[in-house]
């Protein structure tokens, strides 16, 4: 029986070949396109609950209103969540965001691209997340970030500049 060799060159294109195709597909797993990148959304509320999803991190919170002093509520008079989506869970808990660090009744600040459909959702994107201290919403109109003792957590380290608005 005769055997085949191949040469290192050959080996070395077919390992980059298929690593290419291998995170090719990983990165290729999501479109962002339901996402509107035209338009970014600072909102701060209170979070309800958080997904630590392995491929996504799911912060999902109810806005507070302009006051700061309670959260919106819908038509009868429940309140409104709002999901934003973040990258995967190992990737964020380096940012200091887990479910531990971010429980139900933490008040934060993040900016946002909202889901096409007009449903109450985003994508944060590339923007800062800041968590306000237990117990400290911001003051009337303005987000975490303006807090003392507030914290960031993410690569930009701000809030982007809203381009649209947000009205319950």
């Amino acid at each position: 029986m005769q055997q085949r060799r191949f040469s290192s060159a050959a080996v070395a294109l077919l390992a980059t070949v298929v690593a290419g195709a291998a995170s090719m597909s990983a990165f290729a797993h999501h479109s962002f396109a339901m996402y509107d990148g035209e338009k970014t959304y600072v909102l701060t509320g209170v979070v309800t609950r958080v997904s630590p999803d392995p491929s996504h991190l799911t912060i999902f919170f109810s806005p507070l209103n302009e006051a700061r002093q309670v959260v919106v509520r819908d038509a009868a008079g429940k309140p409104v969540i709002w999901s934003v989506e973040l990258r995967s869970a190992s990737q964020v808990a380096l940012e200091g965001i887990t479910a531990q660090s971010f429980p139900p009744g933490t008040i934060f600040s993040i900016g946002l691209h909202p889901l096409r459909s007009g449903l109450t959702g985003g994508g944060r994107g590339k923007s800062g997340l800041f968590k306000c201290p237990p117990n400290t919403p911001p003051a009337p109109g303005k987000h975490c970030d303006s807090v003392a003792g507030a914290t960031s957590h993410g690569e930009s380290g701000a809030l982007p500049k809203p381009t649209a608005e947000w009205s319950p």
